[in-house]
Formats: structure tokens, sequence, C-alpha cells
């Protein structure tokens, strides 16, 4: 089992993705933590620890300054950012530092799987252990990348556009982004632009609800089998 420090200072979505490590064979919730000097308690004492779920904005100090003092401490437990921190220095700041992924909030529980699967491949590819060729090397670094399927246009996510497909196919009814939005758990801007390519595929029909004011609701319904 890969054994996992989940780091967020909502308790709440700390609950929240700890109930989502637990879905993904494999992996297990080895403790929670809701500062920067309790995650830095559980590194100290944990039997074993593989992988940190970081968040970046913690009471006392940033993930980032986090991974830094494990580094400086000499724990080379793997780190996957989930956080809402979007800046492109802080991105540039933790992949300097080492980080392996970064998951942007807010996502769906597809979104937390995939980068778990894509590490659990990467452990599975340095397993061998020994001397690696260019291919083998090229292997591993390829590990974590989840490169969009056909026909995906770049910026998508596989995962977000699956979970979109499916509460259509599901629903069997029209629904809107925001119902969208809230059976899978991304925004309505989100959904909406997953609505909009499935609809431009030809996989999702568009019709319109009128109300007695205002402009009419677009309803989607899902129009193709999968």
């Amino acid at each position: 089992m890969i054994e996992v420090l989940v780091v967020d200072d909502d308790t709440r979505v700390a609950r929240v993705n700890a109930a989502y490590v637990g879905k993904v064979p494999g992996f297990r919730v080895a403790a929670e933590a809701h500062s920067a000097a309790e995650a830095l308690h559980r590194l100290e004492t944990l039997p074993r620890l593989d992988l940190v779920l970081m968040d970046h904005y913690l009471p006392d100090e940033t993930g980032l300054d986090v991974v830094r003092e494990m580094r400086r401490r000499g724990h080379q437990t793997d780190v996957i950012m989930v956080t809402a921190a979007r800046d492109v220095a802080t991105v540039q700041s933790a992949m300097r530092q080492g980080v392996l992924q970064y998951l942007v909030k807010p996502f769906a529980f597809a979104g937390l799987r995939a980068k778990l699967e894509a590490y659990a491949r990467l452990r599975r590819t340095l397993d061998g252990g020994g001397e690696a060729e260019q291919p083998e090397v090229d292997r591993i670094f390829g590990a974590l990348s989840a490169p969009s399927p056909p026909g995906l246009p770049k910026g998508h996510s596989p995962a977000t556009a699956a979970l979109v497909r499916r509460s259509l196919m599901e629903a069997g009814e029209p629904l809107s982004a925001q119902e969208v939005a809230g059976r899978t758990g991304v925004s309505r801007q989100t959904a909406q632009r997953y609505l909009k390519l499935l609809e431009r595929a030809g996989r999702a029909r568009l019709t319109l609800k009128y109300g007695d004011a205002g402009r009419p609701e677009h309803r989607y319904v899902w129009a193709a089998r999968a």
C-alpha cells in the first residue's frame, strides 16, 4: 500500500480528500494534518510515508515552505500539490523543489484519481531499479503524464471530460451546466465548457427551457452511445 499524508488547513476538505484517496486501490491515508507544523510533526513521527498531498495555503507557513523544510531535514517523501494557488510563480517554485504533480482546486474525484494512478505507475516503473537506457528514462519521465486523447482540445482534462459525459449519460434527461456542476463537483463554468465540447462533437444535444421571464436556460441531453 502507498501510505499518504493529506495536508489541508480546512478539516472538511482534508476529510473529503482523504476519502477520495481511500477509494483508489493501492492507496491508504496514514494521517491528516491541518498546518505546516502538524505536517512536519507527522513526517517525523509516522513510521512510513510515501506521498504527501500538500495544500499551499496553510495557517502558519505555505505548503512550499513545508516542502523546503522536509528536504532540509532529509525527508525524500514524494509530494503532489493539491491547492487553489494557480499563479505561475508558485507552480514554477513547486517544480523547482521536486513536486511531482500539481492539482488545482476545485477538482472532482476523477482528477485526483488520475494523479494518484499516474503516481502508482511511476512507482511501478521505478521498482525494477538497475540502470536505464534512453527508452527506460523516457518511460520514467513519462509515467506521470496523462496526455489528452486525440480530438480533445489542448487544455482539456480527459478525466473531467469523462466525468461530465457520465453525468449526462446517467441522468437520462436534460441538465443545465449548474446541475452538471452539482453532480460532478466542477465549477459551473467548467461544466459549461465541457458541455459545449460534447455538443460540438455530436455527443450531446442542446435544448432550451423557457421560463416566465429572461433568457432561456440552456440544457443538455446525452445524444450518443459511449
